[in-house]
């Protein structure tokens, strides 16, 4: 699917592709999105009515086996995320960047997701990054009512100046988030891939992305709070992309995180015990190429496996495009 390349007017969230009603949104509304009552995360789950006469263990018990219920509707989801994958990768090799887009909850996961790429796999903090309704102060004060602004969030690409080789990704439980909207409307513009991640079928986002992602977790134990099933479907299906996205790009060698960035002790040592497995080294050989390195783990291992001094081993590693497999 793919939405109309036009950016729309504030509050006027239509895209080319949207029907007035679905099977699964219900009612809409006068501009087009559809009524929040009708949506599937905002359903009582009539398992769960009376949460105040259950025990602690009884809650407890209840909100685990919701949770299980979270991996199936990912499952489900894979060949959509997989088509996604597999579109991002080609535009990131080209210097794309990927760019998240949430409000609230989602907004909140998208900037951790994001967060968590630098010391990672040693990224760029502009090639992973997330935009969140309301900006940063947002991540920690509530800015709630920053979500209904299409137009906001349609600035907030522009802003960036998006491109074609750009990758944007909305996330919005409801699939009906104005800002995510207007955002992934700019993108549209710009000319960049599309995906979203919605836990409702059918809905606006799905038809303004080329590639929607519909994680279908059902009715929340407290009624309406998609920050439970719907924000771990969201977290399971961004560590997936923004992990598979990094393989593709050789930030792995086998399991190991070769292009992490040793800035504590911790990652210190991890990075000593990976440069010593791949290469068999005693773990204060590893140490003595690491600090050779620069600290960066996939030259220290070239510099041990080929003998080579730490520029040689760099280039090497950058003539294959930061795969440490093909050199090794």
């Amino acid at each position: 699917m793919s939405g109309d390349p036009s950016v729309q007017p504030q509050n006027q969230p239509l895209v080319a592709g949207e029907r007035e009603s679905s099977v699964n949104d219900g009612v809409t509304t006068g501009n087009g999105l559809a009524h929040l009552g009708a949506l599937v995360t905002e359903q009582i789950d009539p398992r769960r009515r009376q949460l105040e006469a259950l025990s602690t263990i009884e809650l407890a018990a209840a909100m685990n086996d919701a949770d299980a219920e979270v991996p199936r509707a990912v499952q489900a989801a894979l060949p959509a995320v997989v088509a996604a994958i597999d579109a991002a990768v080609p535009r990131l090799e080209r210097g794309g960047r990927l760019i998240y887009v949430g409000a609230g909850t989602s907004g909140r996961l998208a900037v951790l997701d994001a967060a968590e790429c630098p010391p990672t796999f040693r990224t760029d903090p502009e090639q992973v990054q997330a935009v969140i309704a309301g900006g940063d102060s947002a991540i920690r004060n509530a800015a709630e009512g920053a979500e209904d602004d299409f137009e906001a969030g349609a600035a907030a690409l522009r802003e960036r100046r998006v491109g074609p080789d750009d990758v944007v990704v909305g996330l919005s439980a409801s699939g009906r988030t104005p800002y995510v909207l207007g955002a992934v409307a700019a993108a549209t513009a710009a000319g960049a891939l599309t995906a979203g991640i919605m836990c409702n079928r059918d809905v606006a986002l799905a038809h303004a992305v080329q590639h929607p992602i519909e994680v279908v977790v059902g009715p929340e134990v407290l009624t309406g709070s998609t920050r439970l099933k719907a924000g771990t479907a969201q977290k399971l299906v961004l560590n997936m992309m923004s992990t598979i996205i990094m393989v593709r790009l050789g930030k792995t060698y086998g399991s190991l995180m070769v292009d992490l960035k040793a800035t504590n002790e911790k990652l210190v040592g991890r990075a000593q015990r990976i440069v010593s497995t791949i290469t068999g080294v005693e773990e204060t050989v590893a140490a003595q190429a690491l600090q050779g390195a620069g600290g960066e783990v996939k030259t220290a291992v070239v510099m041990i496996a080929k003998s080579l001094p730490a520029d040689a081993a760099r280039a090497l590693v950058e003539r294959a495009g930061g795969h440490l497999d093909a050199v090794l």
